[in-house]
This record gives structure tokens, sequence and C-alpha cells, in this order.
């Protein structure tokens, strides 16, 4: 069985798109359900070596940064070359900076290791370089929708690489533990064989007549909508990191139990698969801009419902679940504006820029939550910018501009606006 592609050749289910969705879900799965248990090391680590939580934070906090900084490098090596080298040669990366977390010295093993190195890993294992493969062997009506599903997957592996690590640190130890997530980070190696190269017909494009990758980072510098997009994009960065990093302790210093913070982390990954499938399918049939934008303004709205009134465990949950399905649904929207706006030639590159915004976002947010308490004594602050935040992201993304770049532009026609 066969599906045509834009240009009417067509694509086999069979090896090139549903081996390539497939491997790529499992890659960003194992990428994200590693580095969403790393905060396990924590405990031990501090007891072994001394570490203070503020030093493995900053070690976290570095990664997240090297992973918004390589992002357009790596996506960039993906373009030029395809994803398998790309995929290959990060997983690797990924491997030995865990290694190197669990023997290294505490400042080269975290600074380096699990921050540096990994993060270089996440870039080329994570959304960017993997969302390309997947466009490209995707049907235009079904290229958002596919992206939902791989997205979902990236909290699928998290449900049982988390009790793993936490079986390996409380029975082996935490090094044993280290030692089989840096086993289980190189199997990302393995099936980034199984990518292959750039399909045929994105090949031909990027042979022929087109344009450069200065030309494309020019025109996506000089196309408003794409500067409103990733400015928006800044704030999901902003609100992810913040919950992931300060909603435990926001919900200790309400009086709610450890256990519930613990449960609300977990609500939120299941709510991210629902909610990646259902943005995918939604940005296959309505506008993608205006999506993004209620996604945004709905999570600024849980968040107002949710410091309005007294914290309890069950609107804890609650609010657990509303930004759960809010999650990482953005992204396959991202993804599909990015072709709309420029096709597919330069994704890879033109994602990762978008991204950097993202991860900046990521760093501002996990710093001012323990700034504003550390000044203030409360999370006022930060909840008070996270809804700024949220609203002025609405409306960048509202109003932008979703006009394509001239196909003369472009060495792959994009796709026509949606309304």
């Amino acid at each position: 069985m066969s599906i045509p592609t834009a240009k009417g050749q067509p694509v086999g289910f069979s090896v090139p798109v549903i081996l390539v969705v497939v491997t790529a879900s499992a890659i960003l799965s194992i990428s994200m359900g590693i580095r969403q248990s790393l905060g396990l090391f924590l405990p031990p680590v501090s007891a072994e070596l001394g570490v203070s939580a503020a030093a493995f934070g900053f070690a976290l906090a570095i990664q997240s940064l090297v992973w918004g900084i390589s992002q357009p490098i790596v996506g960039a090596l993906g373009d030029r070359f395809g994803p398998r080298p790309v995929v290959i040669g990060c997983a690797a990366i990924y491997a030995a900076g865990l290694l190197l977390m669990a023997w290294g010295r505490p400042v080269l093993g975290l600074n380096v290791g699990a921050g540096l190195m990994v993060g270089i890993g996440i870039a080329g294992t994570g959304f960017g370089v993997l969302f390309g493969a997947v466009a490209r062997v995707v049907p235009a009506e079904r290229r958002v929708q596919t992206l939902g599903i791989v997205s979902a997957a990236g909290s699928v592996a998290t449900l049982l690489i988390a009790p793993l690590g936490q079986y390996l640190i409380v029975n082996n130890g935490w090094r044993a533990g280290a030692a089989v997530f840096a086993l289980v980070a190189f199997t990302m190696a393995i099936l980034g064989a199984l990518m292959g190269p750039k399909p045929a017909e994105v090949e031909a494009d990027a042979e022929g007549q087109g344009s450069s990758i200065r030309d494309s980072l020019v025109a996506a510098a000089r196309h408003p909508g794409f500067a409103a997009m990733t400015l928006a994009f800044f704030a999901c960065g902003f609100q992810l990191m913040y919950i992931t990093v300060h909603l435990p302790a926001f919900l200790a210093y309400c009086g709610v139990a450890p256990t519930v913070g613990a449960t609300a982390l977990g609500v939120i990954g299941l709510g991210n698969a629902a909610g990646s499938l259902l943005a995918g399918y939604l940005g296959s049939r309505y506008s993608q801009k205006r999506l993004l934008a209620l996604a945004y303004l709905l999570r600024t709205i849980a968040i107002v419902c949710f410091v309005a009134k007294p914290v309890t465990p069950g609107s804890t949950i609650v609010f657990a679940a509303a930004m759960g399905v809010l999650w990482l649904g953005v992204v396959p929207l991202v993804s599909g504006l990015i072709v709309r706006l420029f096709g597919l030639r330069h994704f890879n590159t033109l994602f990762g820029f978008a991204f950097f915004s993202h991860q900046i976002g990521a760093f501002v947010g996990s710093w001012l939550g323990g700034l504003s308490f550390d000044l203030t004594g409360s999370y006022t602050v930060a909840w008070g910018a996270m809804i700024a935040i949220g609203l002025s992201a609405f409306l960048l993304q509202w109003f932008m501009d979703d006009r394509p770049r001239s196909s003369s532009d472009s060495a792959c026609n994009p796709a026509p606006a949606t309304t």
C-alpha cells in the first residue's frame, strides 16, 4: 500500500513511513524518559558527594541551555547529512555523558557530563532532528497528526525508565543506575541506524535550485510570523520548566503532602500523551496558529484558577491534568507552522532556532522561580510572571502572520495557510 507525496511519488507505509515513525517515536521516548528521570539522582549524589541541590540543579540548567544552543547546529547537520549520522553520534555523546556523570568528579561529572554532553545528546535525539525525519516521509495532509503521535510517545518511556532508575539506585547504587541509563541511551544509536538517509524526493530538492541555509535564516528573521511564533515559544519553555522544577516545592510551601507533587508530575506525563495526539489531530484540520494561541490561553486560565483558590490535593491533580493535556502538544503545531512557512528543506535548522527561544524560556522560568522565592519568601511573583507571559504569548500567536514565504524562495513548496 502506498500514499502520494507532494510530488506525486508513492511512499510505502511499510518501510519509509511506518519504520521511520516508529523508530523516531522510540528514540524520542527514550531520550525524554532518561532526561525526565535525572532528578532521581539528586538525593544519592548529594549524600555521597556532598553536592548541593543548587549545584545539581545548575548542571541541569546548563543542560537545558546547551540543548537550546546546540539545537540549530545539530539541526543544520540533520538537514545536510540526514538523521542517521546525527542520531547515532548524539546518542553516543548522550551515553558518554551519563557515564561521565557516574565516574567523573562532581564538577566534571555533573557540569560536563550531565550538563554539556547530555544537552548535546538530547539535541540530536529530541524533537528537531526526529520531527524533520518524520515530516519528510509523511504527506502534507497527515504531517501534523503524525508529529502529534511522535510527540505523544515522548512521555511513554518515562513510565518505565523512572521506576527502573529508582529500583537500581535503591538496590545497586546511583552509579549503577547511571551506567544502565547510559546503556539504554546507547540503544538510541542502534535505532538511529534504522532512520535511513533523507528520502529521494528531498535529496532531489537539496540538489536542485533553492535557497541556502543562510537564505532561509535571513528569510525567517525577516518574517514577522516566525518572529512572533518564536517569541511565543519562549512562554512555553518558561511555563513548563517552572512547573517541572518548582511545583513540588510550591506544594510543600502550601502544606500539601510531597506525594501529591510526584503524583501530579505523573499525571502531567499521561496528559501530555493524550494532549499531543489531540493537538496533532486538530492541527491537521484547523488553523495551527489559532490552536497554538488557544493552548497558551488555556494554560494561563488553568494557572489563574489554580492559584486563585486554596491549593489542595484535589485542585493540584486537576491542574496537573489540564496542564498535561496542554504540555507538549504545541511542538507538532510549531513544527507544522514552520513547514507551512518555509517548506521542508531547512526545517531542522529553523526549528532549532525557534526551540532555542523555548530553552531560554525554560532557563529563565527555572531561575526566576527560585529567585522570586529567595527574595520575597513566596512564589507569587513567579506565578504572576507565568500569567503575564502566557497572555502575551496568546496575543502574539493569535495575530501571527502565517502567510508562507514565496515558493520561489524555498527549495520545497510550503503548504498554503489555514484559516
